[in-house]
């Protein structure tokens, strides 16, 4: 079945699963989500407010962001959510938020980094300490990243959370630096946090799957040199960040959220070419290790994904030939250098 419409991924994207309306209906308390206005926030915060609704409890679920999309932004409110315009480093903007108990922290910077050090360390690494000031006394679920492993061998299972760390470049220091910036607060201060390591979400508009396919379609070339990634579909990714608030811990409990397979990006190319009819161009030679996360512990606290990667690819290439809207911001996957 083909998704066919923005609102009916959208309808798709935000649908809660049984077990966040039992982990939302578990929780005390309202949820704000700050970063709401990004790729993965607005259908995450949908899910929140549709959980709680269907659990039974009444709560306000609000968004704060400086909503560079005011299209999103009125979605959110045509669903019952209270959205506030807010810039996280201005001074005195952050402070001013209504106070909640749970608080899902989505604020990041990665694209445009390189060449933007100091912003992206004032948004990765000063901002949590800052978050963690203000919501000194709620549960924080924030977002991190498979990027601060090391590139591990291909058939090596991915890195799983108790795994050795080696951030390469700016970037994935800087999310380490907010991992670790948590970890104190949540320490020195009692604060029960869950740290999420994502990689890497897919929908019809965005993601590795995405960049791969829109190639292929387009006839431009695909580097395999960065040979293999997984990655999970964002209504999954949605529903595991969202139920992990349930399991945030003094010290932080860390989960990966990612997809089981490892894809081959050769593969995923060849298929495309099958679906779409195109004959891929392929260039560069695999390498022997890549990013990858075990997701293990996450399937056996809250399930494995719904959607598979197939089914994802199958939707992509049906969302491109129908010339469906792009997010247009590449992934930069085949990155091995930490530049993005």
């Amino acid at each position: 079945m083909a998704i066919k419409t923005i609102d009916e991924l959208e309808e798709i994207l935000s649908e809660p699963t049984p077990g966040v309306i039992e982990a939302l209906g578990k929780l005390d308390g309202d949820i704000m989500v700050l970063g709401a206005g990004g790729k993965m926030g607005p259908t995450l915060t949908r899910m929140a407010k549709r959980a709680s609704d269907a659990a039974g409890v009444d709560r306000r679920v609000m968004a704060a962001s400086i909503f560079p999309s005011e299209q999103e932004k009125q979605r959110l409110q045509d669903a019952g959510i209270e959205t506030i315009e807010c810039d996280f480093l201005q001074p005195g903007q952050l402070h001013a938020l209504p106070d909640a108990k749970n608080v899902m922290f989505m604020v990041g910077m990665k694209f445009g980094s390189s060449g933007a050090e100091g912003l992206t360390w004032a948004i990765n690494t000063f901002l949590p300490g800052a978050v963690s000031t203000k919501y000194s006394n709620s549960r924080i679920a924030a977002f991190s990243s498979g990027n601060i492993y090391k590139f591990v061998p291909v058939d090596s299972g991915g890195s799983s959370e108790n795994d050795a760390i080696g951030p390469i470049g700016e970037y994935a220091m800087s999310v380490l630096g907010r991992e670790r910036v948590l970890q104190h607060f949540s320490t020195a201060r009692n604060i029960p946090v869950s740290l999420i390591r994502l990689n890497y979400a897919v929908e019809l508009r965005y993601g590795v799957l995405v960049d791969i396919a829109q190639k292929v379609w387009r006839g431009e070339p695909i580097d395999v040199s960065n040979g293999c990634v997984n990655v999970i579909w964002r209504a999954d990714a949605n529903a595991m960040a969202l139920q992990s608030f349930v399991k945030a811990a003094v010290p932080p409990f860390v989960i990966n959220v990612s997809g089981p397979e490892f894809l081959k990006v050769r593969e995923v190319a060849q298929r495309y070419g099958e679906l779409m009819g195109k004959k891929p161009t392929i260039e560069g030679v695999e390498s022997p290790d890549a990013l990858l996360s075990n997701g293990t512990l996450g399937y056996e606290l809250f399930g494995k994904p719904k959607v598979d990667a197939q089914q994802m690819m199958e939707w992509i290439a049906e969302w491109i030939i129908a010339g469906g809207e792009s997010i247009g911001k590449p992934t930069h996957f085949e990155t091995r250098d930490g530049k993005f």
